[in-house]
């Protein structure tokens, strides 16, 4: 099938504009490579260093002829989606002598949970932990001790730091190891409700505990489609997993095996042998082409218009929001997973999952099949599915049909013609929307604003019976600069709740409401974020704001707000406390949401 004309067109765009950046960058990792494997630069007494520890493995790393791999993993074990990364050393250790190389932790990074620190002021760590990741994995890699790296990780902010960092180390090849979803539990509808009854105050927090346990309830990643999962997505949509490795439950054999067998691939493709593999070629215009329309087709998380363009500017890749914006008018959307349905990421898995997808999105000639990825060339890879054969793993055809199609439809028949994004423009400034999860009819509302400056308050104004008629709730001072942009999701709750009672109601904010941005439509990361000046600090409550996410427009109707001074806000409350004080750099040098939010000066 012929390539679409406007995936055609975005990637052109996108290479065009790059190109001066990418050449650098692309120049940069030819230089690393030509000085070849490090190991043998060291001193006798830093490769001591280095290999002290290492027992059996002493010999092979001392005479230089084996490959080292560096594991970089995201373990801790009060997340569950990264508890299972406990085992994986060993499996790693296990394959790399299989294949008669070494392998060594090089370090770990840390790992927070947007779920737990959701409200509190811990979230105004997450994310900027993204960038902490890129840099504790940097100081992980810098002993260059290694010829190719396999990096454990899952969830929001992780994924993404690790491919800033795996961008840094670009010259090695380097395979992502997931460690799969949690099985399911509690309907996340069910969940979803027992929340809202909580915030009207109809059950207790017993209730409340009870559901919550239920949906949480074992090791792995939530089951719902948020960041964790899209980030999963999007490393096999872009050929950093193993095709079909991103679904597959923890700690089964076949978990275990796709293990084994990444840490093998990753020493295969080392530039000891003759299948050099290097992330800075896997990584490149079409393969971010390719993620993009992945996001779009499966209605993912809205973080990920950030992450994206922060992780392909650490490679020289300039992405802008009109990118999203033109693939999502012509990428179907095929999926229905929780917020976007009833289905959780296990169903879809086993409905076809992204095998099923990738060869629907391939055949309408929406997706780039010649991309370099760890499992070959050509993403048509990513179509077959893992099975165990024995004690390892082989792949054999993928289902060409959908086995639910209430959760994954065709091209031909998708749940909307266009993808689950919206970009929004206008006087307000620039923002976006997912779309995916908010009904036709819900996503235009034009009605008085009433503003707010911190979530709390508005949940104070909910309690106080103030949220009446239609309305549009503005948060400001929540983007980088002020506060390092914390999630908004426990306004949902609230919202819904609202939105349920014949309300027209829509959100607006400089901050983020994550992938589980649901049925309330939710113009987010508006830019300029106030603490820059933009628009979105001049307004006052009353002001009449228009949110189309149908049109693509943001606009503020109530005439003369350009000639009010802007306000001078006490933020003093965001800077101390849980570790807030120790980020006050990164909240000077942080960029804009629609440049990636990063502290990297956007990494090109």
């Amino acid at each position: 099938m012929p390539l679409n004309p406007t995936v055609a067109r975005v990637t052109e765009n996108i290479i065009e504009r790059s190109k001066p950046a990418r050449q650098a960058y692309l120049e940069r990792m030819k230089a690393a490579r030509d000085k070849g494997p490090a190991r043998g630069h060291l001193s006798c007494s830093g490769q001591a260093h280095a290999y002290a520890a290492m027992g059996e493995d002493k010999e092979a790393l001392a005479k230089g002829s084996a490959g080292n791999l560096g594991i970089v993993t995201a373990y801790n074990d009060m997340l569950s989606a990264h508890q299972p990364f406990e085992r994986f050393p060993d499996l790693i250790r296990r394959a790399a002598r299989e294949a008669g190389g070494t392998a060594q932790v090089a370090g770990g990074v840390p790992a927070m949970c947007d779920g737990v620190t959701q409200g509190e002021p811990g979230m105004e760590l997450s994310l900027f932990s993204r960038d902490v990741i890129a840099l504790a994995t940097s100081v992980a890699m810098s002993h260059n001790t290694f010829d190719a790296a396999v990096f454990l990780g899952v969830c929001d902010k992780i994924v993404p730091g690790l491919v800033i960092a795996a961008q840094a180390f670009g010259h090695l090849p380097i395979v992502f190891l997931p460690a799969g979803p949690m099985e399911s539990g509690l309907g996340n509808e069910e969940k979803a409700k027992v929340r809202q009854q909580f915030a009207a105050g109809e059950v207790g927090r017993e209730a409340l505990m009870e559901a919550e346990m239920a949906a949480y309830h074992g090791p792995g990643t939530c089951t719902f489609y948020g960041t964790a999962n899209t980030n999963q997505m999007l490393m096999e949509f872009m050929g950093l997993h193993l095709p079909g490795a991103s679904f597959v439950n923890p700690n089964t054999p076949l978990r275990d095996a796709l293990t084994v067998e990444g840490a093998k691939r990753a020493l295969s493709l080392s530039d000891l042998g003759n299948d050099y593999r290097p992330v800075c070629d896997i990584l490149d215009e079409k393969a971010f082409v390719n993620g993009i329309v992945g996001l779009n087709a499966t209605g993912g998380s809205t973080n990920l218009l950030i992450h994206l363009v922060a992780m392909a500017r650490a490679g020289g890749i300039i992405l802008d929001w009109k990118d999203f914006s033109e693939l999502s008018s012509v990428t179907p959307l095929l999926a229905r997973v929780y917020p976007n349905g009833l289905a959780d990421v296990n169903h879809f898995h086993a409905a076809g999952g992204l095998g099923y997808m990738i060869g629907e999105l391939l055949s309408a000639g929406l997706l780039h099949d010649d991309t370099m990825t760890v499992g070959g060339q050509g993403l048509g890879l990513y179509t077959k599915e893992p099975v165990l054969e024995g004690d390892g793993v082989v792949w054999r055809e993928g289902t060409r049909e959908s086995l639910n199609d209430k959760i994954l439809r065709p091209v031909a028949d998708p749940f909307q013609p266009t993808g689950g994004l919206s970009r929004m423009a206008g006087s307000l400034g620039t923002a976006v929307m997912k779309v995916s999860a908010v009904a036709p009819e819900r996503r235009l509302v034009e009605a008085p604003a009433r503003v707010f400056s911190d979530q709390d308050a508005v949940k104070a104004a909910f309690k106080a019976g103030e949220l009446e008629g239609d309305l549009v709730v503005v948060v400001r001072y929540q983007g980088p600069k002020a506060n390092g942009m914390p999630e908004l999701h426990s306004l949902t709750p609230i919202l819904s709740i609202l939105q349920g009672r014949g309300q027209k109601v829509a959100l607006v904010t400089d901050g983020r409401m994550s992938g589980a941005s649901g049925k309330v439509p939710a113009a987010i990361h508006v830019c300029p974020e106030a603490k820059d000046g933009g628009p979105i600090a001049r307004l006052r409550d009353g002001d009449v704001i228009r949110v189309d996410a149908q049109a693509g427009v943001l606009q503020i109707l109530t005439e003369g707000w350009e000639d009010r001074p802007l306000p001078e806000p006490d933020l003093s409350g965001n800077e101390f406390g849980l570790g807030r004080e120790l980020f006050a750099t990164f909240r000077q040098a942080v960029g804009a949401a629609d440049s990636g939010a990063s502290i990297f000066g956007g990494g090109a």
